[in-house]
C-alpha cells in the first residue's frame, strides 16, 4: 500500500481505507459518523480519541450538509466524498469534500464566530471544532468548484 512521510522522515504505510460517497442530508452526518468511528476501530483508541474523532467528523460532514450546497434547486441534492486512511503509526487521515459552492475566503471562514448564515442561526465554529479535536486540519476551497478538509488524529501507542 502506499504511504507518506513523516516530519522526522520516517515512512509510514496505509494499512486499510475507505472511500464513501454521501448525499448531502441531515441524516448522513450521523452514518459518516458511525462508519469512521467503526472504521478506526481498527486501531484501538481510546474512547476520549475516538469521541474527538467523532464529533470533527460531525462538524465537517455538517458543514458541507448546511453551507455546500445550499443554492441548488429544490429537489436537488449534492454529495459527500469521504476518504479515510488508517496507517502503522496509529495515525488516521479523513478527507471530506464536496463539490459545492466554494468559500470565497478560508482564512476568514476558520476565524471564530464566523458564518454565512443568519445571527443566531450558526455559531461559526465549525473549524475551530475541527481543529481543536485533531491533530492536523487542512482547509482548501475555491469558488463554485467545492471544499477539501483534510483532518489527522494521532492515537497514542
Amino acid at each position: 500500500m502506499i504511504g507518506e512521510k513523516e516530519k522526522s522522515g520516517r515512512r509510514i504505510r496505509v494499512i486499510n481505507e475507505m472511500k464513501l460517497r454521501l448525499p448531502a442530508i441531515s441524516e448522513n452526518e450521523a452514518t459518516a459518523r458511525a462508519m469512521i468511528s467503526a472504521f478506526a476501530a481498527g486501531l484501538d483508541p481510546t474512547v476520549e480519541e475516538l469521541g474527538d474523532l467523532r464529533c470533527a467528523v460531525s462538524e465537517a460532514v455538517t458543514n458541507c450538509i448546511v453551507h455546500a450546497y445550499k443554492g441548488l434547486p429544490a429537489g436537488e441534492v449534492g454529495y459527500i466524498y469521504i476518504s479515510v486512511r488508517l496507517y502503522d503509526a496509529r495515525r488516521i487521515s479523513v478527507e471530506i469534500s464536496d463539490n459545492g459552492c466554494g468559500i470565497e475566503d478560508v482564512e476568514r471562514a476558520r476565524r471564530p464566530a464566523y458564518t454565512t448564515g443568519e445571527p443566531g442561526e450558526r455559531c461559526g465554529m465549525g473549524f475551530l471544532v475541527m481543529e481543536n479535536f485533531t491533530d492536523f486540519l487542512s482547509v482548501k476551497s475555491r469558488p463554485g468548484k467545492g471544499t477539501t478538509v483534510l483532518m489527522r488524529k494521532n492515537f497514542k501507542p
